[in-house]
């Protein structure tokens, strides 16, 4: 399996993630399109959030940068966000 975090911060960043809890019902049905779908985490934080996205392989994750980047362009085209930090790797450990 592959994990990529993508890490929001700074002018924007809090606006975005409110809209992503508002909307959090059309982030799910996009990110579970993502080929090799294993699971998907929103995390708010005080100035913005963070995603965690696992797929099956680097494949996966590489789609889900995609979609995430073109689902913000299309419901949030008006929220100017600095672009994430995005670290990812091979998952060692993955408990649910």
């Amino acid at each position: 399996m592959h994990a990529v975090t993508r890490f929001y911060s700074g002018p924007g960043a809090k606006e975005l993630f409110d809209l992503l809890a508002e909307r959090k019902d059309d982030v799910e049905s996009a990110m579970r399109e993502t080929d090799g779908f294993v699971g998907y985490t929103l995390v708010a934080t005080e100035d913005g959030g963070m995603s965690v996205t696992v797929c099956r392989d680097k494949a996966g994750t590489d789609d889900s940068l995609k979609r995430a980047r073109a689902w913000i362009e299309t419901n949030a085209p008006a929220i100017h966000v600095s672009p994430p930090a995005v670290s990812e790797g091979d998952v060692i450990l993955n408990l649910s």
